[in-house]
């Protein structure tokens, strides 16, 4: 395999295209502590940040789940199970990415330095936490809470009047969007001896809990609106949000998850993207 083609494998492998979701909320930080537009060169370190944390974490969560890929229908083709990758080839990517991220977190300011293992170290959590809790959908959810949390502390360098509310409504997010993805592993978790909300609840109360996650979600994205003084183009956002969130909601079901990729991939990119654009209307215009 030619460099070109096992590139675009382990791009393909770690689900590159879905950086849109943590990303959008890493700048919605940044742009918030600045009232704006941050300085050129702290975005670039944002952004090289955020590539090299989920590209290390997703890479981390592909090697140690190889096995349990290997025997679910839904995941046996997954690059490292079919071959296309090896275990080096793959451990490479994540401490490169890794080191990106510890890097581009250094060149930006010292706390930011000081809070990137805790960062990237609950990223690699979460990937154990299937093994042994059901609460691994909100584990996630705090993870990726630290993107807004971090784009602030990049341009601050400090948490001083930082919207903790943006980052709970993060991880409600998170947790809602990924209990209802858990339910397409269902019976290969309970096969397996792992853990999910979907697998201990059933299908139709991790639903409905999706629903009360994605509630929160919404309220405390609102709470943060208030809390930092945006203007109408941020609520606009938000009733965009709502939409999506309830569009979610409306094309799958616990017993038809057809469409569930359009409500993961699509919904939650919309989201992401949505929050960003509408917060960056608000300080232009306020």
């Amino acid at each position: 395999m030619n460099l070109t083609r096992k590139i675009s494998v382990l791009l393909e492998m770690i689900k590159f295209k879905l950086t849109v979701f943590a990303m959008p909320f890493a700048f919605t930080g940044a742009f918030l502590a600045a009232g704006g537009i941050p300085e050129l060169i702290i975005f670039f370190w944002i952004t090289l940040a955020m590539i090299g944390a989920r590209t290390s974490a997703m890479g981390f969560n592909r090697i140690i789940d190889w096995r349990f890929d290997a025997v679910n229908p839904r995941t046996e083709k997954r690059a490292i199970p079919s071959g296309e990758v090896n275990l080096k080839e793959a451990w490479a990517m994540v401490i490169l990415a890794a080191l990106l991220f510890f890097f581009s977190c250094y060149q930006l300011n010292r706390l930011t330095l000081l809070l990137s293992p805790l960062a990237l170290g609950l990223t690699f959590f979460y990937s154990l936490t299937k093994r042994f809790t059901s609460l691994c959908h909100l584990v996630l959810g705090v993870a990726l809470a630290f993107a807004p949390l971090g784009g602030w502390v990049a341009v601050r360098g400090s948490l001083s009047e930082f919207p903790f509310a943006l980052s709970f409504g993060v991880l409600f997010w998170v947790a809602g969007f990924d209990t209802i993805y858990g339910c397409l592993d269902v019976e290969h978790d309970r096969k397996a001896g792992l853990y999910s909300l979907p697998s201990r609840l059933g299908p139709k109360n991790a639903f409905r809990l999706a629903v009360v996650f994605h509630l929160l979600a919404f309220i405390l994205f609102t709470i943060t609106g208030i809390q930092m003084g945006l203007n109408y183009f941020y609520f606009l956002g938000l009733v965009i949000t709502a939409a999506a969130l309830f569009y979610q909601h409306l094309i799958v079901s616990p017993t038809d998850l057809s469409r569930i990729h359009a409500s993961f991939f699509s919904m939650n990119g919309l989201i992401s993207i949505t929050i960003f654009c509408a917060t960056w209307l608000s300080l232009a215009t306020s």
